[in-house]
């Protein structure tokens, strides 16, 4: 996809950012062990790390981020500006705070930084790890924003992350 038009930043992060904006969400709300954290590197940017555990029925660990409405009108997807472990991660966002179910897309990352593009409308409704029989993303605005790191087996993750944004693409 050929962005066309300058992004509009949900998120940025830096040196002197707040993390306490960002929740941690981690498996053990459902009986599970896995542990994430997220914490700054020297550069400034956002590093979403931990152990996915498989014990007790887990196997997740995410991060979230509520906001004010961010309107999306004049967007239609997002650039995630990002270094993984070449593990794949899922974006998430919520239309509304109140809503149970989240919008979702898988991602694969390189192991290099990279910026990777997520089109709104191929965001699939889910609830706990099942597709909805619901239309994909089709909303004006949506409250959230996370990332979730899930794993049928053992595993260590880490995803470093600059910048979250809108962008208008071909």
């Amino acid at each position: 996809m050929n962005i066309i038009q300058p992004n509009a930043v949900v998120y940025q992060f830096h040196k002197s950012c707040n993390l306490q904006q960002w929740e941690m969400v981690n498996d053990a709300v459902m009986g599970g062990m896995s542990g994430g954290k997220l914490s700054l590197n020297t550069s400034g940017n956002g590093v979403f790390s931990g152990h996915v555990s498989i014990k007790n029925n887990g196997g997740f660990s995410s991060i979230q981020c509520r906001l004010n409405p961010i309107v999306v009108q004049d967007f239609n997807a997002f650039a995630l500006r990002i270094k993984g472990d070449g593990s794949v991660f899922q974006l998430r966002i919520k239309h509304a705070q109140t809503d149970r179910h989240s919008y979702i897309y898988n991602f694969k990352t390189s192991g290099e930084w990279e910026t990777v593009t997520i089109p709104l409308t191929k965001m699939t409704a889910s609830f706990r790890g099942y597709q909805l029989n619901i239309s994909n993303f089709n909303k004006t605005s949506f409250e959230q924003i996370g990332i979730l790191k899930a794993s049928k087996s053992e595993a260590d993750f880490k995803l470093s992350i600059d910048s979250i944004a809108l962008v208008k693409c071909k």
